[in-house]
């Protein structure tokens, strides 16, 4: 079974070390220990916790399994349309909604929200060589 480190495991959950350390000392949060004395949470351990904290901070209902929560990080908005640029975790989220939509959430940079994706669009890339 994948194990991970202190630091690697709180930027996947989007968190600083002592967070993690925290959760550790309090028994929410399982660790042993590598080859090194250094300790270590195994992958299932940590993706059972991320469901968790996204349950318990935004709700558990709901069909959508794409869901990252995020701080809105940049609103551009005109009088119809808006684009919201979230930071959820390691990856930036860039949504398309109403300047309406946008009012009505309260949304600005530090609102605390939750990007839901659809696979509604497919992207295509190819290699630059």
């Amino acid at each position: 079974m994948e194990t991970l480190r202190i630091r690697d495991a709180a930027e996947l959950l989007g968190v600083g070390d002592d967070t993690v350390r925290c959760w550790i000392d309090s028994g929410a949060l399982a660790a042993a220990q590598d080859a090194s004395g250094r300790p270590v949470i195994e992958g299932e351990e940590l993706a059972a916790l991320a469901v968790e904290q996204a349950r318990t901070r935004f709700g558990g209902a709901g069909s959508a399994r794409n869901r990252f929560p995020g701080l809105v990080t940049h609103v551009v908005a005109d009088t119809v349309m808006a684009r919201v640029q979230m930071q959820c975790g390691p990856f930036t989220v860039v949504a398309l909604m109403s300047s309406e939509a946008v009012r009505e959430l309260g949304l600005e940079p530090g609102s605390v929200a939750m990007a839901s994706v659809t696979a509604n669009a497919v992207a295509v890339a190819t290699s630059a060589e």
